[in-house]
């Protein structure tokens, strides 16, 4: 019965404001089912690390999930090769995936002691019965096995031949503004050893910053050439809005108010945290700290065991600022999947004058960003709430991809990363 009323809670939620958003057929990172949360990728057991694995290497994907239920769900899954732009490519699966292209959600465990059951499955790629023949970028979809034609969830990761040498450097001198508010990047990919036919036209490179899927910026045609290695330096795509550092809050407890909590309520059938009311820092000095550039980690502060001794807690998040006009606020971090959606949206309250949301999220630590967006529009930005400030710690992900002449995928060949002042 407390289950049954939970999911009523939670179906409500988003078919509240369903009519305002279609979940796009895209291919970007997504949960599409609202019994489903906590959608995590992990490399090697770390969580900090953005989902790329090396081809013939031992490095291991982990994505998981939770559904909040009594009883496991059969499931499957498919990978389905894409292009450098995340789009469909023509490969059929049995010219990248050596085995049926059909895996099994059999790693599944039952939450303990918590108020909100939940079963936690667990894929790991690369499956011994689905090995990945090619590199590139792969999503990887799951569905019911009594309903294959709808998608539960879907993640994106990548796969790489390292074969070319990938360099970055950032700084806030740009050619727009000297450190004030944006940062700028230069790379250098060192094709020696690989044979191209045209590195002005063949190579490209795709960035992103702090894992967000709204501004990724994809280029090619080098700036210039010096012997193997290809420049892009001055490049006007490659200025990016500065932000600031993600705001954190931690919900490890329900016996004690952790980071950035204001207040902490049982009513049945769940516990409500609420948050302290975040304010707009962009006409604030910038400070400093420490983050985790929008990801998140799950933990409960008594368990050895948090993917399934972590309870779910409603949270409350409310932002203090007068109503946007024909702009929307979106929260911004891993724990949404970067989307614009209903379960990201910041909704006005005109009786308390408030942006307020209410996400139901795994006890753990999190990072959070406020991001507008103008209606219409499908690109945050950072300057209305948070500012702004040339010395925030970004994060940039760097990629490198191979289209070859006659080819009909794209390679992804390098990748490197780069932290803004580091």
């Amino acid at each position: 019965m407390v289950m049954k009323r939970l999911l009523g809670i939670v179906v409500m939620m988003w078919a509240g404001i369903a009519s305002v958003f279609a979940e796009e057929k895209d291919t970007r990172t997504g949960v599409f089912h609202p019994s489903f949360h906590t959608l995590q990728t992990k490399i090697n057991g770390n969580d900090q690390l953005p989902p790329v694995i090396m081809m013939d290497s031992d490095d291991v994907l982990t994505i998981s999930f939770d559904e909040l239920a009594s009883d496991r769900r059969y499931m499957r899954y498919e990978l389905l090769h894409c292009n450098a732009l995340w789009q469909r490519d023509a490969l059929l699966s049995p010219e990248y995936v050596d085995g049926f292209n059909e895996g099994y959600v059999n790693d599944y465990s039952f939450s303990r002691a918590t108020l909100v059951q939940y079963v936690h499955y667990e894929i790991k790629i690369p499956d011994p019965e689905m090995k990945i023949k090619l590199s590139g970028n792969y999503l990887l979809r799951v569905y019911d096995e009594g309903n294959p034609d709808e998608t539960l969830l879907q993640v994106r990761f990548s796969v790489c031949e390292p074969l070319m040498t990938a360099t970055a450097s950032v700084t806030s001198r740009t050619d727009i503004d000297y450190n004030q508010s944006h940062q700028q990047l230069t790379v250098g990919v060192d094709a020696k050893g690989v044979s191209v036919n045209n590195i002005l036209t063949d190579v490209i490179l795709t960035v992103e910053q702090n894992g967000r899927q709204d501004n990724i910026v994809s280029i090619n045609h080098p700036t210039r050439i010096a012997g193997t290695v290809a420049w892009w330096e001055h490049v006007p795509a490659l200025i990016f809005s500065a932000g600031n550092e993600y705001r954190r809050m931690e919900i490890i407890s329900t016996n004690y108010p952790g980071m950035g909590v204001a207040a902490i309520d049982y009513v049945d059938p769940l516990y409500h945290i609420t948050l302290n009311t975040d304010l707009p820092r962009s006409g604030e000095p910038y400070i400093f700290d420490s983050t985790q550039k929008g990801r998140f980690r799950v933990r409960e502060y008594n368990s050895d065991s948090p993917d399934t001794e972590a309870d779910y807690i409603m949270t409350h998040f409310s932002l203090e600022m007068p109503e946007l006009i024909n702009t929307d606020i979106f929260l911004d971090g891993d724990f949404t999947s970067r989307r614009f959606n209903p379960g990201s949206l910041m909704v006005y309250n005109r009786a308390t004058g408030l942006y307020e949301a209410a996400v139901l999220l795994k006890q753990g630590a999190y990072n959070y960003e406020y991001l507008t967006v103008p209606r219409g529009s499908v690109t945050g930005s950072t300057a209305q709430v948070e500012g702004d400030f040339y010395p925030t710690a970004n994060e940039y992900l760097v990629k490198v991809y191979l289209r070859e002449p006659g080819a009909r995928y794209d390679r992804m060949v390098g990748v490197t990363s780069v932290t803004a002042g580091v």
